[in-house]
């Protein structure tokens, strides 16, 4: 019996051929739109943001539900809309549908469907049965089985998988064509349409997404190097049990533990964005204590420099933006706010608990300042999710998540909890006093009209009391020892602050089918977090406390090309405002910045508005703060940041500056040795080479010219080679880059 068939639309001319077609194939299921023809168009691309189910109208007047989420929609456009043109029941290989998707009819989308394919008898099958939209008592799917589920596989190698959907009724079905496949890292790893997967020359860990009819599922694939691992370094902490077990499994020799030089370096500019001086270079290598390094980090994170930098971190993130003149008092506030919680190593879970549940003026309670750049529970629910929870929830406000289990519900009950903020205008112009709004907490789904309650994400809705502020108890989940994501999304924000790329990549897109590199170290590493009760400054240490952070840089012969499993350290440029510091250092100049004292470091700055002032900072990508995301900050290198650094006024001032470091080395009580030393020390912690020192000396020494070609007094000319010498050392990658 033909079930929810839609044979009220078809010509009475054409039951009669419906019927004797239905009755030819009782050997078969008749073919349902939700469980078969929904997978066809998903696996033909027509379903998909860059096709019919592109945001607006779809594309050239027929429009599709992304990935067929709602396929009662797609049921309606394709059998309804415009008069049911689409279909023709009586000859269904005539159905534009049909035509179109072979490009029989021209198609903008080219041949989506091969007649005579598999797919393509399908479709026209289900056109001919009646258009059913689902069989009575119809199984629903339940689960996808990816076989095999963890692998390993060697390089320039392939593997085929095998994917089946589970049913309801306890059937299964072989969907291993009719699946979507998508590896997180296609550098090293390609998927064929059919699901062959080809592995490419890196080694490490890479996860296929296999996707179908609105379920994930991911096979884990391990690629090993199969180099000898000998000489390892001793584990100092658990992660370097985690890590230095990884490099073992996948055969990938870690480098050594790095230089004394190299490390007060790194340390210095990952905890306090800053080069040490040479006398704490010179004064640290000479120390020959076991525990110098732990000291050095314990000296680094009670320094008033950590509480900087780590501020200028999070007052980004944070939205500190200041749009006009009138934010500057919320802006200076709430970054003031933000170093003090650091430097008094405010618990992580209260600081984010103050943010959430600001009410009040941002004068008398500064985390306020956050709900002035964020005003629309929707916006608050994006920023807090993609921010502390690692969980981008932007997709699920149109539609269910492509990547994940997120819905439209979810999305909507999540910003229900901020749906009780009011707000009342001050005597301040554009400064509200935010406060908790008596009544019950809910928010309409703008895609049913249904009213949702607030719900944590994976979590059933929760009834709040109209008394009861709802934002406090979406605090109190996201600090509670179950939540899967609050620590993880710290951890893993941190891991890739020190090691240029986090466990799991981007860092703020944690989901099921995003697995971190090392799974086994981002639980390890939240566990701790939480057990420390969240303190940030515990978190710092551990990891930099690690061999894994002290590795050297210099790649051995077997592990240059890993990217993923931290064998060795990975050079980072300098951010913007680190660099523009250390240029400053160097050159023992100061850079002005209006409404702040003389001397003011580029990284103590308080809001974005100060990059559109230094052409410095805007090269070098320093964020607007128009973001939650890390993305905003640029760290590619540029031919305009080459060219700034070589020829920029801004740069030349300073290295010509009167009461610069050329001038003052270039006095007579100076010698060449003590002033290249110095040079070297302060830049790179490291004094220089023999040929470094004497290529250095016979260019600071060489007579020189005025523009009429007459000799150039010896102070004079010793300074502009000083001046050539800086100049020279900060453009080298050796500088811009910590390593």
């Amino acid at each position: 019996m033909i079930q929810k068939s839609c044979l009220q639309f078809v010509p009475i001319f054409g039951i009669l051929f419906l019927i004797s077609n239905a009755f030819s194939n009782d050997q078969k299921s008749p073919v349902s739109f939700v469980k078969d023809i929904v997978p066809i168009l998903t696996k033909a691309d027509c379903n998909t943001g860059a096709c019919h189910a592109k945001a607006g109208n779809g594309q050239r007047g027929f429009e599709l539900s992304l990935l067929g989420f709602e396929p009662m929609e797609d049921y309606e456009h394709i059998v309804k809309e415009a008069r049911g043109r689409r279909v023709f029941p009586p000859a269904p290989e005539q159905s534009l549908i049909v035509l179109k998707a072979a490009n029989i009819v021209p198609h903008g989308g080219g041949v989506k469907l091969e007649p005579g394919s598999e797919n393509y008898n399908t479709l026209v099958r289900w056109i001919s049965e009646g258009l059913i939209y689902e069989n009575e008592g119809e199984s629903t799917l339940t689960a996808l089985d990816v076989e095999p589920k963890r692998l390993s596989m060697k390089i320039n190698t392939a593997q085929q998988l095998k994917v089946y959907a589970r049913f309801s009724d306890g059937s299964s079905r072989d969907i291993t064509d009719m699946a979507l496949y998508e590896p997180n890292d296609t550098a090293m790893a390609e998927t064929g349409e059919h699901g062959l997967v080809k592995t490419h020359n890196l080694p490490g860990n890479v996860a296929v997404m296999i996707r179908y009819s609105g379920l994930v599922a991911v096979s884990n694939i391990s690629i090993p190097l199969g180099a000898p691992v000998e000489n390892v370094p001793p584990s100092k902490n658990f992660i370097d049990d985690f890590v230095f077990t990884n490099l073992k499994a996948i055969g990938v020799p870690p480098s050594p533990v790095c230089d004394d030089e190299t490390f007060i370096r790194r340390v210095s500019l990952d905890i306090a964005g800053k080069i040490p001086d040479g006398e704490e270079t010179a004064a640290f290598v000479a120390d020959t204590s076991p525990d110098k390094r732990d000291k050095a980090i314990d000296k680094l994170l009670s320094s008033s420099e950590y509480a900087d930098y780590f501020a200028n971190k999070w007052s980004a993130l944070l939205k500190n933006q200041r749009q006009s003149n009138a934010d500057i008092t919320a802006n200076f506030a709430f970054h003031s706010w933000i170093r003090d919680s650091l430097l008094a190593n405010v618990p992580y879970d209260q600081m984010v608990r103050q943010i959430l549940g600001a009410t009040g003026t941002i004068v008398a309670n500064p985390p306020v300042a956050w709900y002035k750049r964020v005003k629309e529970p929707i916006q608050q629910q994006e920023d807090i999710a993609q921010l502390f929870l690692g969980v981008r929830m932007q997709c699920a406000q149109c539609h269910h998540h492509p990547f994940e289990r997120w819905s439209q519900d979810d999305y909507y009950s999540m910003a229900a909890f901020f749906s009780q903020v009011g707000r009342k205008p001050t005597a301040i112009a554009g400064e509200d006093l935010i406060f908790h709004k008596r009544g019950i907490a809910q928010l309409e789904n703008k895609k049913n009209g249904e009213k949702v309650k607030p719900a944590a994400l994976g979590s059933p809705p929760i009834d709040i009391s109209p008394d009861d502020d709802p934002r406090l108890k979406l605090a109190d989940w996201m600090s509670d020892e179950s939540n899967p994501f609050f620590a993880k999304a710290l951890v893993n924000r941190y891991w890739k602050h020190f090691f240029k790329r986090g466990l799991i990549e981007p860092e703020d897109d944690i989901r099921d089918t995003n697995p971190a590199t090392n799974p086994e170290l981002l639980e390890a590493l939240a566990q701790e977090f939480i057990e420390s009760k969240f303190d940030l400054k515990a978190i710092v240490k551990t990891i930099t406390q690690s061999h894994t952070y002290q590795l050297d840089s210099q790649p051995n012969e077997h592990n240059a090309v890993d990217r993923q499993n931290y064998s060795h350290f990975y050079p980072k440029r300098m951010q913007a405002e680190v660099l523009l510091d250390s240029v400053d250092k160097l050159a023992d100049s100061t850079t002005s910045f209006a409404n702040l004292p003389s001397g003011t470091r580029a990284i103590s700055l308080p809001d974005n508005s100060y990059n559109t002032a230094s052409p410095f900072l805007k090269v070098f990508g320093r964020p607007d703060a128009a973001s939650v995301c890390e993305c905003e900050r640029v760290q590619a290198s540029s031919l305009a940041q080459s060219l700034h650094l070589m020829n920029s006024p801004d740069v030349k001032s300073k290295l010509t500056a009167r009461t610069g470091r050329a001038a003052r080395l270039s006095k007579d009580d100076v010698t060449e040795e003590d002033a290249i030393n110095e040079i070297y020390l302060d830049a790179f912690s490291r004094k220089p080479t023999d040929e470094e020192y004497s290529i250095a000396k016979d260019h600071i020494l060489k007579p020189r010219t005025d523009s009429a070609g007459k000799p150039l007094p010896p102070q004079v000319a010793k300074k502009q080679g000083y001046e050539d010498l800086i100049w020279a050392i900060i453009n080298t990658k050796e500088f811009l880059y910590n390593h």
